[in-house]
């Protein structure tokens, strides 16, 4: 069994912020993979699907980004415990919008979500795939910038960024990390126009 869990806020009042990107990413492989088995309890959303002869299950914490090591813990308790089978995908705003990078390890980054991740597995060593969301003007108006709704122009880029994500994660289930760092970890084509 493979893990890919996106990290992202619940509720309405998230659902289309920088924050979020990684919750669009498991919606569209959702429906790419058409899974099923919806299970929902106080820590998480998740749903199962069968890819080639592979069960990944992909998991939507329900705690807010800080603490999304607690809705990994929840999983693990009801199902087992997690290793080497976990990709985490997430927002980065330090990439420029656009960007994937998928790594087999790391730092969080700053990033709180992956913090608390770290924190309640003990370890850095997992997946990675980061998502490019652009990054604040001043470094002080970060956590409101996460926190924005993408602008109408940035959408084309960010269409193409989800869809090339959505097929990264899908070649770490088949061919693992190495492959899809070599395939994925490049810039998207198309470009936000100027204005």
């Amino acid at each position: 069994m493979q893990l890919v869990l996106g990290l992202g806020n619940p509720g309405e009042r998230y659902r289309r912020t920088r924050h979020n990107v990684a919750w669009w990413v498991l919606d569209a492989l959702a429906e790419r993979w058409q899974a099923t088995g919806d299970e929902v309890c106080r820590e998480y959303r998740s749903v199962r699907a069968f890819v080639a002869d592979r069960e990944v299950v992909l998991i939507k914490p329900l705690t807010f980004m800080n603490l999304s090591g607690e809705a990994l813990q929840g999983w693990q308790q009801r199902h087992g415990p997690v290793a080497e089978d976990l990709l985490v995908v997430s927002d980065d705003v330090y990439l420029p919008l656009g960007s994937i990078r998928i790594r087999p390890r790391g730092s969080s980054g700053g990033h709180r979500g992956l913090e608390s991740l770290e924190q309640a597995l003990g370890s850095r060593e997992f997946a990675r795939l980061r998502l490019g969301v652009g990054t604040a003007i001043r470094t002080a108006d970060l956590k409101e910038h996460v926190l924005d709704e993408f602008a109408s122009e940035e959408q084309p880029t960010l269409d193409e960024m989800v869809r090339l994500a959505a097929e990264a994660v899908e070649c770490w289930v088949h061919d693992g990390t190495l492959s899809a760092m070599n395939q994925f970890n490049r810039k998207v084509r198309k470009e936000v126009p100027e204005s």
